[in-house]
């Protein structure tokens, strides 16, 4: 061991200097020169300066006591034992550092020489050098495992492999950020952090766009808290924390980068060791993951091919085979062998109207490079209702030797099926527009105005007009002037509310006006503005005009009503009048306004209203309707009798809760037919006098005779009382004759009802036709007549009966001259005919009109029931005519025949006499 007491107190100046003479020549190192003890007797050469300690001459340290603890040597022994070794010393330096050397000790005079060499540049590449080593194995294994692990486990290899990095470089937060494809910006795919560590960032986060402006060609690092940050926009992924970026570029840029949170470590790794470490994970990892986008990207082809039914072929004109792609073989039903053929067996399976089309457009594109489009339908026998359609399209890639031919095949069936319906379609409704009786029209939204766009072929037929003619300026001087503030206003409300129908007057060519009834409705855009009007006009003119009479017919109906010696009104069940009209409030001395509130039962006897009641309570939703004779006793007047007749109104459930009524007063009818009947019955009698007299004179005649003789025999006092009773049976006999006369007489000269008369019914036939033929074929309704054979007897009043007909032929007048309203082509005609039987004659009237709607045929004799427009009928015609026929004990029915309605008048035959 090295020893020497002053040595060290020299180094520190306590003592004489220490010799330090040194060689003339100076030494590139450190050269000590030491006794054989091992004292430093002197320090020369380059490297003195840099020694902690400078020794004075007189101080002779031991070479040990120089070293630094951990220095390579141990130094033992005397330095004649360290001859012929090479020793590797370490020096406290200046300012704390090591001063690495390497050298050997050798003879010099009585003492030894020991020379130095500085190996700290030398250590410091080793240790570079081994790190730089251990750094690359570490990215070999970890891009081994990124490219070896599967698909599934890739996430967690990778954040295991960042778990080991930063604890190697000991770096808190460590993250992998990529570019994200879809949003084109940056998004950390995985992530770790110390447990001690503050947590930057997360997984999945998105860092947008602030890496894109950062220098991507070499590791930046950046110290937010001390300002020296190059780049402001990484705060916003640092916050305030140090940090330090790796990029990693491919071909297409910086692809990755490795982002190291809270370290600043980062120079004792050189720069190019962080890129190819960056590169060894992020280049295996972005690899992998295009892979894994490659096979999702078949995938979904794959996939998307079998939905739409395509495939991709190609054309090998070596082999003049065409190939098909795997799924197209599966949408075409061909075995997967049959991926090559020739191809004329694949122009096989096109259906012979497409196939030489497509043929000689595959001959164009070989020979011509002209691309490819065509539709083609499959040969196949089981869907030639609904072909499978296909798109075939193609193309020519390269150029030269090196051209390719390829394409894909559609499946295009519910296109085009639909395109072939639509067609047809479109079609059929254009032959629909060009014979619809109304006109189509389109108008565009220009300038905050409708102008006419479009008419159907149906306008010149109508108006005479064209769309030239329909101009915008030209259209409003079509309308009738006195609707055309109805028109602009039609206009402004179709803006304003999107629809309108409204009815105006249009001139036609010829100067005359139609009556149009406009529906229209308006089209938007996404936003709400107006597109264009879409509408039509529909010729309304008759309907217009018979509206009019319409409304000219209810007024009449209205007079009617109010002014009909009829008694109308309406009531509830309890008799409680709801409406009458002024003929009832006439006879019941009040005012109109009045009879609402009032009681029919006030003016019926007890026995009268029993009977009222009992046959409303019979009406029923079946047999609604009820007919009958009632007697009243009005105030201030004699008895009164009326023709009423009711027709119940039901709610859903049945309960009846009103009746219509209509009545007349029968009572100078009554008084008539008895004083006509008195009269006849007198004027009977006065004819009959002389026969009466006899019949009175003859009883008295033998009760005269047996007078007398009972008489003559009293005077000869022969009286027998056998005799006498016998007269005087005789004479009451007699009396009892004449009594029966006079009985008879008392009784026929009575006031008793209305008798009916028989009558022919061929003259009520004559009678309605002498008033209605020429009317009926003035409006070109043909009357047919069959001439009745035979002549029987009713019995009845032929004038009634003629009303009853009249009635039935003006009904099938005006059903018919509507059907031809309808349908122009209609010839009309009425047909009368008479047949009978033993019991009954019948009188047909019927028409071709159509008939009457079944569900109507049992109503249509109820009071006021009609099927004409409001204000045209009364609903009164076939109820009285109904009721007429009843009365002369006959019927009165309909049927739908072949042609129309047929009304039958049946009436009891009375024999002649």
């Amino acid at each position: 061991m090295i020893s020497g007491d002053n040595l060290f107190g020299r180094l520190l100046g306590r003592h004489n200097a220490l010799a330090l003479d040194a060689p003339a020549t100076a030494f590139t190192g450190l050269q000590l020169h030491l006794d054989h003890q091992g004292r430093v007797l002197s320090i020369s050469g380059s490297l003195r300066p840099h020694l902690a300690q400078h020794f004075s001459s007189d101080a002779k340290p031991l070479l040990h006591t120089l070293l630094c603890a951990n220095s390579a040597l141990s130094v033992e022994g005397l330095p004649a034992d360290w001859q012929r070794h090479s020793l590797d010393l370490d020096f406290q330096g200046t300012a704390g550092h090591i001063l690495h050397t390497r050298g050997g000790i050798e003879p010099y005079g009585e003492g030894w020489t020991l020379r130095l060499l500085d190996i700290s540049d030398l250590l410091v590449g080793q240790q570079l050098a081994q790190q730089r080593e251990q750094d690359h194995q570490l990215a070999c294994h970890i891009s081994d495992q990124l490219r070896v692990c599967s698909l599934s486990r890739l996430p967690d290899v990778l954040n295991e492999h960042l778990c080991s990095l930063a604890q190697r470089w000991h770096i808190p937060c460590a993250a992998l950020a990529l570019l994200d494809d879809e949003s084109q910006g940056w998004q950390i795919y995985s992530y770790y952090a110390a447990h001690d560590a503050p947590a930057l960032w997360q997984t999945g986060q998105r860092l947008g766009t602030s890496l894109d402006s950062v220098n991507g060609n070499a590791p930046l690092s950046l110290d937010i808290a001390q300002g020296r940050s190059d780049n402001p926009r990484l705060q916003s992924v640092f916050g305030n924390a140090e940090g330090f970026l790796v990029p990693y570029r491919d071909g297409q840029g910086v692809a990755a980068w490795l982002l190291c949170g809270f370290y600043t470590g980062q120079q004792h790794t050189s720069d190019r060791d962080w890129l190819n470490l960056t590169a060894a994970i992020a280049a295996p990892l972005l690899s992998r993951l295009r892979e894994q986008r490659h096979h999702q990207q078949l995938e979904r082809v794959e996939a998307l091919q079998g939905l739409l039914g395509t495939g991709w072929w190609e054309l090998l004109p070596a082999t003049h085979e065409i190939q098909l792609a795997p799924q197209l073989l599966r949408s075409l039903s061909l075995e997967e062998s049959a991926s090559r053929q020739t191809l004329d067996t694949w122009l096989e399976l096109i259906h012979p109207a497409d196939r030489q089309e497509l043929n000689s457009r595959l001959q164009d594109l070989q020979a011509l490079g002209k691309p490819l489009l065509t539709s083609v339908r499959l040969q196949r026998t089981d869907t030639e209702q609904n072909p499978v359609w296909y798109r075939v399209q193609g193309q020519v890639l390269g150029v030269g030797d090196s051209r390719r031919w390829i394409g894909f095949m559609l499946d295009i069936s519910d296109i085009k099926n639909q395109q072939l319906q639509a067609a047809a379609a479109h079609a059929r409704l254009d032959n629909l527009i060009a014979s619809s009786p109304a006109v189509i029209y389109v108008q565009r939204y220009v300038s905050g105005a409708l102008h006419p766009a479009f008419f159907s072929d149906s306008l010149l037929p109508l108006l005479g007009w064209t769309l030239a003619d329909c101009s915008h300026e030209g259209l409003a001087s079509l309308i009738h002037p006195e609707d055309r503030d109805l028109y602009f206003e039609r206009t402004r409300q179709l803006l304003r509310e999107g629809n309108v129908r409204s009815r105006y007057r249009v001139r036609d060519k010829l100067g005359h006006y139609h009556w149009l009834l406009d529906e229209a409705k308006l089209l938007r855009d996404d936003l709400g503005l107006p597109v264009e009007a879409v509408g039509l006009w529909l010729d309304v003119t008759e309907a217009t005009q018979a509206a009019e009479q319409i409304k000219q017919s209810e007024e009449r109906y209205r007079l009617l009503v109010e002014d009909s010696p009829a008694m109308i009104c309406r009531y509830r069940p309890d008799l409680t009048l709801t409406f009458g009209n002024t003929p009832l409030a006439n006879y019941l001395e009040c005012r109109p306004a009045q009879l609402p509130g009032l009681h029919l039962g006030d003016w019926l006897s007890d026995e009268q209203r029993q009977a009222f009641v009992h046959r409303i309570s019979q009406l029923t939703p079946e047999f609604p309707v009820s007919t009958a004779e009632i007697s009243l006793q009005l105030p201030g007047r004699e008895h009164a009798w009326w023709v009423w007749s009711d027709r119940g109104v039901f709610d859903e459930q049945g309960a009846l809760v009103e009746v219509q009524a209509v009545g007349r007063d029968n009572t100078e009818v009554r008084r008539s037919q008895q004083q006509l009947t008195q009269s006849a019955k007198m004027a009977t009698l006065g004819e009959m006098a002389t026969g009466l007299a006899h019949e009175i004179n003859q009883p008295l005649n033998v009760m005269r005779m047996a007078i007398v003789n009972v008489l003559k025999r009293l005077s000869n006092g022969d009286v027998q009382i056998d005799y006498l009773t016998e007269k005087l049976q005789r004479i009451d006999t007699q009396v009892q004759r004449a009594a029966r006369v006079v009985d008879h007489m008392r009784v026929f000269g009575r006031r008793s009802e209305i008798e009916q008369q028989p009558f022919d019914p061929v003259q009520a036939v004559e009678g309605t036709l002498s008033l209605l033929s020429e009317g009926l074929r003035g409006k070109g309704v043909d009357v047919r007549i069959s001439p009745a054979d035979f002549s029987v007897q009713v019995k009845g009043y032929v004038d009634q009966l003629e009303q009853v007909l009249i009635n039935l032929m003006v009904n099938a007048r005006d059903a018919l001259l509507s059907q031809r309203e309808k349908h122009p082509e209609l010839r009309p005609w009425i047909a009368v005919h008479s047949e009978h039987d033993s019991r009954h004659v019948r009188i047909w009237v019927e028409d071709n009109g159509g008939g009457i709607d079944p569900r109507l045929l049992e109503r249509i004799f109820e009071p006021f029931f009609t099927t004409k427009p409001i204000g045209v009928g009364t609903g009164l015609g076939l109820s009285v005519s109904y009721g007429i026929v009843e009365n002369m004990g006959g019927r009165l029915n309909v049927v739908n025949g072949e042609d129309g309605a047929r009304f039958c008048v049946e009436l009891p035959i009375v024999s002649e006499g």
